[in-house]
């Protein structure tokens, strides 16, 4: 029997930046539909958290603080069919008011509790980070 071939994947950081009111600070690349959390890929040398307050800073503007690990998780990929994200994600606070910049197209904050207005989002957002967010939450 021929093994399984493993989807590509790309090794990325992410952050979660939300507001006083809770919600969460979604990007929309330009030329994708789906919403997801500023990130995007390691470089060489750098840590996730390295990478993920570098991207912040690229595509929103926002220098961050410390930056909390919330978990590292595996989804398929928003804007790749056939790829997968293995994305280790953390919390920060915002330290201003986030602009679009580089590739991204939007910015849009996400309610977690109101699904029915939600925007596309990305599976790994959709299916793991706001899990883990409420999960945080409830303990809390």
């Amino acid at each position: 029997m021929p093994c399984p071939v493993e989807p590509p994947t790309f090794v990325v950081a992410a952050v979660c930046l939300r507001d006083a009111a809770g919600r969460i600070l979604t990007v929309r690349k330009k030329g994708t539909a789906a919403f997801m959390l500023p990130g995007g890929k390691i470089e060489p040398g750098e840590t996730p958290a390295e990478a993920g307050a570098r991207e912040v800073a690229e595509e929103v503007g926002l220098v961050l603080g410390p930056l909390a690990p919330l978990g590292r998780f595996v989804a398929d990929a928003a804007n790749e069919p056939g790829h997968l994200v293995d994305s280790t994600v953390f919390t920060a606070e915002p330290t201003g008011e986030p602009v679009a910049a580089a590739e991204i197209a939007e910015l849009r904050w996400v309610d977690p509790d109101d699904e029915a207005i939600w925007p596309p989002l990305a599976p790994l957002l959709r299916d793991h980070v706001l899990v883990a967010l409420a999960e945080a939450d409830s303990a809390s």
